[in-house]
């Protein structure tokens, strides 16, 4: 359904499962990095592009040990990396390049925060034309309670619920579990 001609194929992001963003109060922490990690390995048996995404800023400095994906994820050398610096995937990157030259119009969507860079790159990719669907058991956020949100399980749910019917016109959104995705 995507909008975007002549881009039949789908690419899984792996979006900030670093070290700086994956925080142990992280909800699920280790089942979410498992099941990255499980769609990492179906994705390149089928041979779908993964994708890595990467935060950069002045808490996660690149090179150092917070800005490092997490150690149980391994990107192959042959793997795109896309560094960012703002939460939507997108903004100023290459990601849109990188995903054109590989013909992808449809993105599995995995990794943190769920309440920042995954919500703000589901809505990006949805308003370049591309069908996102999220992988409701594959990303977490950190609790910022103290700060006035929901508790993070809280944040994850509503996250699934309100990507589980978005739709634009010609592209859909939706979500779906580790267990369902077939490549």
């Amino acid at each position: 359904m995507t909008t975007l001609p002549q881009r039949p194929h789908t690419a899984l992001l792996v979006i900030d499962v670093q070290n700086g963003v994956m925080a142990p109060s992280s909800p699920n922490r280790e089942a979410v990095i498992a099941n990255i990690g499980t769609l990492i390995d179906r994705a390149r048996a089928a041979e779908v592009p993964v994708i890595w995404v990467q935060h950069q800023d002045e808490e996660l400095v690149p090179g150092t040990e917070s800005w490092a994906y997490v150690p149980q994820l391994k990107r192959h050398h042959d793997e795109p990396l896309v560094a960012k610096s703002y939460r939507d995937s997108f903004e100023d990157t290459d990601l849109e390049s990188v995903l054109k030259d590989r013909g992808v119009g449809r993105l599995l969507v995995t990794g943190a925060q769920s309440d920042f860079c995954i919500r703000s790159t589901l809505h990006g990719a949805l308003a370049r034309g591309y069908d996102a669907t999220l992988v409701a058991d594959a990303h977490t956020t950190e609790d910022l309670t103290e700060y006035g949100a929901p508790a993070p399980e809280q944040v994850i749910a509503h996250t699934n619920l309100y990507w589980s019917g978005q739709h634009a016109p010609g592209r859909r959104g939706g979500i779906v579990t580790t267990a369902d995705i077939s490549f």
